[in-house]
């Protein structure tokens, strides 16, 4: 083979490579859900309980807490699970209040967080614990077995289908 041809040969092969990852990248992403805490109409807020609330969702790395509350009356502080359990606002992680009384806090590794308003409104509801998981898709369902007469190549599961047109594109072109 010439020297070209080798590079021609590298260049599709890296090409091929590239594609692949891009697909199952593609197969495997999820957009983030901006989950508002509470629920779609609800504020952040005393007598509420957060926990059947956080229950009812699942969350994700890369999903986003919205919280919707009174700037003049509460905050959200993320704290430690200590903390949350006694109602202690000192010490927190991180204060996520920023004055607009409408906060957002991303969740950006799997693990359980913890968050309470202070000012003694942690006693009467206001705390919340997220426990956060990594987004694993889906396993794909088996193709049906082909029928006589079916087009096996639309039976198997598009990924795969999308890299044997690739190698094989890539064995024609090196063929050249």
């Amino acid at each position: 083979m010439s020297r070209s041809g080798g590079a021609v040969w590298r260049k599709t092969v890296l090409l091929v490579a590239a594609v692949a990852a891009a697909i199952v990248t593609c197969v495997m992403c999820r957009q983030p859900v901006r989950h508002t805490v509470g629920g779609s109409r609800e504020l952040w807020k005393p007598n509420f309980n957060y926990t059947d609330w956080s229950l009812q969702e699942t969350f994700y790395t890369g999903d986003w807490l919205y919280f919707r509350y009174d700037k003049h009356m509460f905050n959200v502080l993320e704290v430690n699970e200590t903390s949350y359990n006694n109602c202690n606002d000192q010490g927190f992680i991180f204060n996520i209040t920023r004055g607009a009384g409408r906060d957002v806090f991303e969740l950006t590794e799997p693990k359980r967080y913890y968050f309470l308003s202070s000012g003694g409104y942690c006693y009467n509801g206001m705390k919340l614990a997220v426990n956060v998981v990594d987004f694993l898709p889906a396993p794909q369902p088996s193709p049906h077995p082909a029928k006589s007469g079916c087009n096996t190549i639309t039976a198997i599961n598009p990924l795969i289908s999308s890299i044997m047109i690739l190698v094989a594109w890539a064995v024609f072109i090196k063929n050249q």
